[in-house]
């Protein structure tokens, strides 16, 4: 029987003609990439697996001819390939909802050629293995195909997903892995799994000047990446570092956000010795960086997040080569940066993210903030004195920012309570004679918040607060007001 859409390779004039092949090998020949013009060929195929049996199959049938028929059928379903500066791609499409529909039948056909393989291996005989050497040919191209279309994208439709859930979930089954995870490290930190092979196949299009044609690969390998873990990642970390660092230097912010959460991905699950090695990590700090001149708030979230992760990384390396324990790191400069912002931002989404991320900057350096009180007194006191919307996340972000401040440089303080003092005290009346949209639970963490700052402010300047707060106290008539200016009275 003979399919449409697959021929044989052409014989070179002079070569020798090969040998007569085997009787299955008739059947599938040496594939081509398969065209819309052969209708009738993944339905003949589906059927001759279907009637083929296990045992003959795989036996006639070398691992490389089926590795190439799979990789065939893959091409067949890809994506349309896109210019290198494409815009966005549609949300619907033709040549999108031709490869959806076309995804189904493949999915159909590698489903039977799972099925077979598990049916022959019940049927091995001891040292004879047959699955195993197939399996290794056909499981990264079977893999690559089914997260192309596993995921809600433009060329999918809801029959592809499906298709491609059930395809992934019997690889993983025919492998005798549990999890797709188990399926691309391994089982045991020594045993070698799938994902060598699944970047062997995705690097050819992973490179500066084609991974931007296939719309599918930088998702194949931002959802493969994450399922390889400490400590198989940092084997691999040669061949997945360079994509991520080459995702996230792209112009679009989608993309920009993705090369950042591989990236992250990285620092968080490879050792901080293998990440210093040939300054990698000066590498991916350097990227990092030049996004925080970012104005979106998403990719920067994503980047500072990835920054606090990364430079306990960067400072264990430098206090290792150096002997002044106290010099300017890259949190300094990390910090100078924001609070440089953060002065000038006017946009409240910037605003709420900036006030979120101080704390942990502030927890970070220590006593070492010092260096930045002076800025960071005028950030402070100017997110005190605006109100950010219902949920006043700058205002919350920021009265934790001024605890941590105080907690670690209480030494300071006393040349600064006048302007802090006032400052929350302005904001404290401004916060209950509000009559706006804000929630009165959001109220009481504001004057929770304020209190306990003008607690400890009260503590590291000598009892200087309560002092400065009687008169306020014996003229303030509004009971909540008095409430917490009591509990400061009060606490010893």
């Amino acid at each position: 029987m003979e399919l449409a859409g697959f021929v044989p390779p052409p014989q070179v004039p002079g070569e020798r003609p090969p040998p007569a092949p085997p009787p299955a090998e008739r059947a599938l020949p040496q594939p081509r990439p398969l065209t819309p013009e052969g209708p009738g060929a993944l339905s003949e195929l589906g059927a001759l697996l279907e009637a083929s049996g296990s045992r003959r199959l795989f036996g006639d049938v070398s691992p490389g001819t089926l590795g190439e028929l799979v990789a065939s059928l893959s091409r067949f379903a890809a994506p349309p390939e896109q210019q290198q500066e494409a815009a966005e791609l549609p949300a619907k499409d033709s040549a999108y909802e031709a490869v959806a529909e076309r995804a189904v039948e493949v999915g159909a056909v590698l489903l039977r050629l799972l099925a077979k393989l598990e049916a022959a291996r019940t049927e091995e005989t001891p040292g004879e293995p047959v699955v195993g050497p197939i399996l290794r040919r056909v499981a990264a191209p079977i893999y690559i195909f089914a997260v192309t279309h596993v995921v809600d994208q433009p060329w999918t439709n809801a029959r592809s997903r499906a298709v491609a859930r059930e395809l992934l979930e019997s690889l993983v089954r025919a492998a005798d892995c549990g999890s797709v995870a188990e399926f691309l490290r391994g089982k045991k930190e020594d045993e070698e799994g799938r994902f060598a092979a699944v970047m062997g196949l995705l690097k050819q299009e992973l490179t500066k000047d084609t991974w931007k044609r296939n719309p599918a690969t930088k998702h194949v390998f931002s959802w493969t990446l994450p399922h390889v873990t400490r400590p198989w990642l940092s084997h691999y970390l040669e061949s997945v570092l360079p994509p991520s660092l080459l995702i996230s230097d792209d112009y679009r912010e989608e993309n920009k956000i993705l090369g950042v959460r591989c990236l992250h991905h990285l620092i968080l699950n490879v050792p901080g010795a293998d990440l210093c090695q040939y300054n990698r990590a000066q590498v991916v700090y350097h990227a990092l960086y030049n996004h925080l001149y970012s104005r979106e708030a998403p990719l920067l979230q994503a980047v500072l997040l990835c920054l606090l992760d990364l430079l306990p990384v960067l400072e264990q390396a430098q206090h290792r080569q150096q002997h002044q324990p106290r010099a300017p790191s890259r949190y300094d400069e990390v910090l100078q940066l924001l609070l440089t912002h953060m002065e000038a931002e006017h946009r409240l989404a910037l605003r709420r993210l900036y006030a979120r991320s101080l704390p942990a900057f502030m927890q970070r350096l220590g006593i070492l903030v010092v260096r930045h009180l002076k800025r960071l007194q005028r950030v402070i006191v100017g997110y005190l004195e605006v109100c950010d919307g219902p949920e006043e996340e700058a205002r919350l972000g920021i009265l934790q920012t001024l605890r941590c401040t105080i907690e670690h440089a209480w030494p300071r303080m006393p040349c600064r309570l006048p302007e802090l003092l006032q400052a929350l005290l302005r904001m404290m009346w401004d916060v209950h004679t509000d009559q706006g949209l804000t929630p009165e639970p959001v109220k009481a963490a504001l004057l929770q918040g304020a209190t306990e700052c003008l607690i400890l402010l009260d503590r590291c300047c000598a009892g200087q607060v309560k002092i400065l707060l009687e008169g306020v106290y014996s003229s303030c008539e509004e009971s909540c007001m008095r409430d917490c200016l009591r509990k400061v009275r009060e606490n010893t």
